[in-house]
């Protein structure tokens, strides 16, 4: 069965068979689109059409190359290969098939993955979207329009304002003496005394650090931009101490430090606390010590004023002594 649409100044032919499933084309008048798609409903009736891309027919085949063949060469390619292998775990909409995948079968995906937050479904449904896109624009492939684009996404999450509270770090640090894992209390020291992000203390190399001048050079930083990150005297003292047997300073992974993260948490029976809020309590730390904003977005890395602003009223509550 065809069906036509005009889309911009051109028009969209779309042939659809329940066997044998879609194939679309665009022409600058709808005279061709229907000569065209005329000629494609004789070959599927004669067996002679085959559709293009037959191996990658489910969602789940498409999300699969995207993380093969997109994923990897980003950024931030970590956490996305961890939200792309727990994605391709939903079976019920992995399975579905392109030339089936409706928008009710995503914004059914998407109420059973908001209840785990509305981020982490705002991510998932992201990610979706632009593997459809990557797959018509880029690949070819001969998919209708984006089903993403014609649901709801929820809202995003007010930004996290937690601060370490009353005694929790004297429990981290408490926690940390307990454990054989080397590394976390100098993660511990060197985000809240930095504010640098888990991402860029893993990234640290010893040849961007400069103990002379008391500073560390991030070469790439989320937004893009180098920055030079002060280094406090508590930080340079536990620099001294650490091993130099690897390029980088802290030469461990992401998963490892969020594992460890999580059991130094319960073991220190603190609740809420992620290890980026280590990063918020450090800037709170540094408008309490009277530096300006100018001063703080030079050492955070953040690129607008107005990303500080909540930042200066968590300072307005009781700093917890380090």
């Amino acid at each position: 069965m065809a069906s036509f649409r005009k889309r911009n100044s051109l028009w969209q032919a779309q042939v659809r068979s329940r066997s044998l499933g879609s194939v679309s084309k665009s022409f600058h008048n709808k005279a061709d689109a229907i000569a065209w798609a005329k000629i494609q409903e004789a070959m599927m009736q004669t067996g002679e059409w085959k559709p293009k891309d037959k191996c990658y027919s489910t969602v789940g085949d498409l999300m699969q190359k995207y993380l093969d063949q997109v994923t990897p060469y980003k950024k931030g390619a970590e956490p996305e290969i961890r939200r792309l292998n727990r994605l391709l775990k939903e079976n019920a909409l992995m399975q579905i098939k392109l030339d089936d995948a409706r928008p009710h079968h995503f914004a059914t995906f998407r109420d059973k993955r908001i209840k785990d937050g509305n981020r982490a479904c705002q991510y998932d449904l992201v990610l979706l979207r632009a593997a459809w896109n990557t797959a018509r624009i880029e690949w070819g492939w001969d998919l209708g329009d984006n089903p993403l684009t014609l649901i709801r996404f929820p809202k995003s999450n007010p930004p996290r304002e937690r601060r370490l509270r009353e005694g929790e770090y004297e429990r981290l640090m408490a926690a940390c003496a307990q454990t054989k894992v080397w590394y976390l209390q100098p993660l511990i020291i060197f985000a809240v005394q930095t504010c640098m992000r888990r991402s860029e203390i893993l990234s640290l190399e010893w040849k961007n650090i400069d103990i002379e001048r008391s500073r560390a050079l991030l070469p790439t930083t989320k937004n893009g931009r180098s920055r030079w990150v002060p280094l406090s005297p508590k930080v340079i003292d536990l620099l001294k101490t650490l091993p130099r047997e690897n390029e980088r300073v802290f030469p461990i992974t992401d998963v490892a430090v969020r594992q460890s993260w999580d059991r130094l948490r319960k073991r220190a029976g603190i609740i809420d606390l992620k290890f980026h809020d280590l990063r918020h309590e450090g800037i709170s730390r540094q408008f309490e010590s009277g530096l300006n904003i100018a001063q703080v977005m030079a050492i955070s890395g953040h690129q607008t004023a107005s990303q500080l602003f909540r930042y200066i009223q968590l300072a307005d509550t009781d700093p917890i002594n380090m």
